[in-house]
């Protein structure tokens, strides 16, 4: 066994036993939800600042970013900017949010969506649209670790990643039953550090072997001319659009997921909340110096077949002793065990509070019960959609997700400050916006920007859940004054002025 090899597997293992221990760090009942599911509510901005930074930068960050900067060129920097215009949005509207979960008792998003609408079939379509646009972001952090495990598998790549998958999926199920979101939380400290050591390394070390940043330029400005289709490094006219409209849509889903919910009600006061949107933009510096890494990678030479996961990996092992090797490895598969535990958390309860609660009388214990076993549930359907749906790059599995989640925006976001919607025409045009959005991902092939046609001829390439959200506010702004006027029950508005402040 290789010096990287031992190393990789004493990281894993370190982190493991954390994750089981995390049960006992802090101190609360974890047969109840709140203290299972949110920590407690009582997360300080330190914990917070590295529990949100373990949710929203994965496996996602490491890998599918700079293989989609390695295929398709300046248009993978897009993940930038969306992060950056994210903060502001959890400054304003989150921290309000989270206000009145507070002072409600909030566990979800959709429990907001029902006392403020007071239509159960709202509520019931924003926890199910959660479950659903999580699986496919779980399954992007199981094909981070797949990539891995391949890697190190050699000869045996393909028998081996299948075992050591299912291995950290058992994993992962286990300590997230057994210690909830304080395992995640505690893991976050350790990946968050390797993923720093990583990257700062990285960006040192790669440019300089490769004769500087001019010279991996114009060497990947003439790979990425080869490719099919060929890729930029500046972005083209035709691809302004479609570069604002995946920024901008990004942006505005993110903060929706049942991940993001989980770890911002877990903070135990607002002021929390803003300190990290300030605080937060850090990691965004070093996305921009991940996706960087996508040129090295074609500078260097490295030769990967689409969806191009395996071109940072094989840089890293191109560039860095053995042992090395291993910390960065660990650092991936970890930066995906992390963010996994916390989406398969928020999808449990989602489904335990909004939708099985309806059908069983609300017992705190067997409440918790049923959302540690979805959990297990959870993952299992996440490690099936990564065996079964066959995507070109594995930044597609986040993005089909976000096409889905950006169709309950109207209905949480929005109504954070006005009721104007009717009830049932927000569950009418979320209904047209995930049929638009799921048609426009088979149409492509589940890619992630369609071509839409236009009037006077050619066609306005733009990010399938931008295009799906504007279908959904157009029927829902229609139909809310057609309900109206023929008297359709509003349902009653559960809180008051004095929640939100």
């Amino acid at each position: 066994m290789s010096s990287g090899t031992i190393i990789f597997v004493l990281l894993i293992a370190t982190v493991t036993v954390m994750g089981f221990a995390a049960a006992r760090w802090r101190p609360g009942n974890l047969a109840n939800l709140d203290e299972w599911a949110l920590g407690g509510r009582g997360f300080g901005t330190l914990v917070s600042w590295f529990l949100l930074g373990g949710d929203l930068y994965t496996a996602y960050t490491f890998i599918a970013v700079p293989a989609l900067v390695y295929g398709a060129g300046a248009l993978g920097f897009f993940a930038v900017p969306y992060t950056t215009i994210a903060y502001p949005f959890v400054f304003v509207v989150m921290a309000r949010f989270w206000v009145v979960a507070k002072n409600r008792g909030y566990v979800t998003v959709a429990d907001f969506v029902r006392d403020r609408f007071g239509d159960r079939w709202l509520e019931v379509a924003v926890a199910l649209t959660g479950v659903l646009a999580a699986m496919p972001y779980i399954a992007l952090q199981l094909v981070g670790m797949q990539v891995i495990f391949a890697e190190i598998g050699g000869a045996q790549a393909v028998v081996f990643e299948q075992i050591a998958l299912i291995l950290a999926f058992a994993i992962l199920a286990a300590y997230t039953y057994t210690s909830g979101l304080r395992a995640p939380a505690m893991i976050a400290f350790v990946k968050d550090a390797l993923l720093y050591v990583t990257i700062i390394a990285a960006i040192v070390i790669i440019p300089a072997k490769l004769g500087g940043w001019a010279h991996i330029f114009s060497t990947a400005a003439l790979s990425l001319k080869a490719h099919k289709p060929p890729g930029s490094l500046v972005i083209a006219p035709h691809q302004y659009f479609a570069y604002a409209a995946l920024a901008f849509g990004s942006a505005m889903s993110l903060f929706l997921y049942p991940h993001s919910i989980t770890s911002l009600l877990s903070a135990k006061s607002k002021r929390v909340i803003q300190r990290n949107s300030a605080l937060l933009p850090l990691y965004s510096i070093l996305l921009a110096l991940l996706a960087l890494l996508g040129y090295c990678a074609l500078a260097a030479g490295i030769n990967v077949p689409a969806p191009y996961n395996l071109a940072i990996p094989r840089l890293f092992e191109r560039f860095f002793p053995d042992w090395f090797v291993g910390v960065a490895f660990a650092a991936i598969v970890i930066g995906a065990l992390v963010p996994a535990a916390i989406m398969a958390i928020g999808s449990a309860n989602l489904f335990v509070s909004n939708v099985l609660r309806e059908f069983s009388p609300r017992r705190p214990a067997a409440e918790t019960q049923q959302a540690k076993w979805l959990c297990l549930a959870i993952c299992a359907a996440a490690l099936a959609f990564v065996l079964l749906v066959p995507v070109p790059y594995a930044i597609n599995f986040q993005l089909l997700g976000g096409g889905w989640m950006l169709q309950v925006f109207p209905s949480t976001a929005l109504a954070l400050y006005t009721r104007w919607f009717h009830p049932k025409a927000l569950l009418a045009g979320w209904a047209c916006g995930m049929i638009a959005a799921t048609w426009m991902a088979i149409a492509v092939n589940y890619k992630t920007l369609f071509p839409l046609p236009l009037p006077g001829g050619g066609t306005l390439i733009g990010f399938i859940a931008f295009y799906a959200v504007v279908v959904n506010f157009a029927v829902s702004i229609a139909l809310t004054p057609i309900f109206n006027g023929l008297r359709f029950a509003r349902g009653v508005d559960c809180t008051a002025a004095a929640d939100y402040a």
